[in-house]
């Protein structure tokens, strides 16, 4: 059996797999706007390897920029969206368990 999966979602995914990139849409979510130089306060990572992360989230659609003279300012594209799939991320499938546990009877 052959799944489908829609594209977009593939690439979104993708680019949120990555620890660096999830850690600069989280600060965007709850920080909003940045620019690389303020981002790169935050991450230890160099200046042009934010951009590159950057490039792959807005290749994905997950962020854009506005750009004032030679400074490109990043925010998410859509934030309930993200925040929806970040917090999917999230659970623990601990909980998940916990919650069957209670509900299912087992012999």
């Amino acid at each position: 059996m052959q799944a489908y999966f829609n594209k977009e979602w593939v690439e979104i995914l993708k680019a949120l797999g990555h620890g660096t990139r999830l850690k600069i849409v989280i600060e965007l979510l709850e920080h909003g706007t940045k620019c690389v130089t303020d981002i790169q306060e935050i991450l230890p990572v160099s200046q042009a390897n934010i951009s590159q992360h950057l490039t792959v989230l807005r290749s994905a659609g997950i962020v854009d920029f506005t750009q004032s003279g030679a400074q490109r300012c990043y925010f998410v594209r859509c934030p309930e969206l993200v925040g929806g799939i970040l917090k999917l991320l999230k659970n623990d499938p601990k909980d998940n368990e916990k919650k069957e546990s209670k509900c299912c009877i087992r012999p």
